[in-house]
């Protein structure tokens, strides 16, 4: 399949490493500490505004923009989707529910069971914090799969099957199970010492909106992961598509 020229680097998407480009999408692996996209509260610098820059290709009047698909936490890293038009975009959405979404995450303490599904109904208080409910009118049914992968050091490595897409989800299901993510300020315990949270979107798998093949991207494990747990079996960064 022929690569397409790359711009001169100063076009080069600053703080996002590019995974694959068509006409159509752009993926992105998107560090921890960048928001997706600005909020009410926030206009920092986001994935969003980066990849607008980039597809400019330096002309601010170009007309030329990306479109969100889905979003990460701030803190969360990984593989994030951006549609090149409204078509793309919407097709994307529209295919959610058949996305297959993997992350990887280390939480504290040892898990009765090595896999399973916690489910709950998910809402948001007015302080923004996610919490599961018993009211069925008012919170979302929610989904986590998951599998242990590994235990060391008092922490243990899950792979999460991301079943449902509400915000802080696959955090807020974890701490209420005892077992919160590392370095989640919000969720975790008071007095986590790390600074960095251990929530990667490590794989997803679609179909492309407009030529209908199914992709695959994956990548590797951050380094942060392995200085906490050690080695956890896994190939070094990768990004295919078939």
């Amino acid at each position: 399949m022929p690569t397409s020229k790359r711009p001169p680097t100063k076009y080069q998407p600053r703080g996002l490493t590019v995974l694959h480009e068509d006409k159509d999408i752009i993926v992105v692996e998107k560090p921890g500490g960048l928001l997706t996209i600005g909020t009410e509260r926030d206009k920092s610098r986001t994935a969003h505004s980066i990849l607008n820059e980039y597809v400019r290709k330096g002309d601010p009047r170009s007309r030329n923009r990306v479109y969100i698909v889905h979003r990460l936490d701030r803190e969360t890293s990984g593989v994030l989707i951006f549609a090149k038009s409204e078509a793309a975009k919407s097709f994307l959405q529209g295919q959610w529910q058949e996305t297959d979404k993997r992350y990887l995450t280390i939480v504290y303490g040892s898990l009765a069971q090595k896999e399973g599904t916690i489910s709950s109904y998910l809402t948001e208080n007015s302080a923004f914090t996610v919490y599961s409910t018993p009211d069925q009118t008012v919170g979302k049914l929610s989904h986590t799969e998951y599998t242990v992968l590994k235990e060391a050091k008092g922490f243990s490595l899950l792979e999460i099957h991301l079943l449902t897409g509400r915000k802080h989800q696959i955090r807020v299901h974890l701490s209420e199970q005892g077992h919160p993510v590392v370095g989640d300020k919000k969720y975790g315990k008071g007095n986590d010492v790390y600074g960095t949270l251990a929530l990667h979107a490590r794989s997803i798998s679609f179909t492309h909106p407009v030529n209908g093949r199914r992709m695959f991207f994956e990548t590797g494990v951050p380094e942060f992961f392995i200085r906490l747990i050690g080695t956890v079996g896994m190939p070094a960064a990768i990004a295919t598509h078939e």
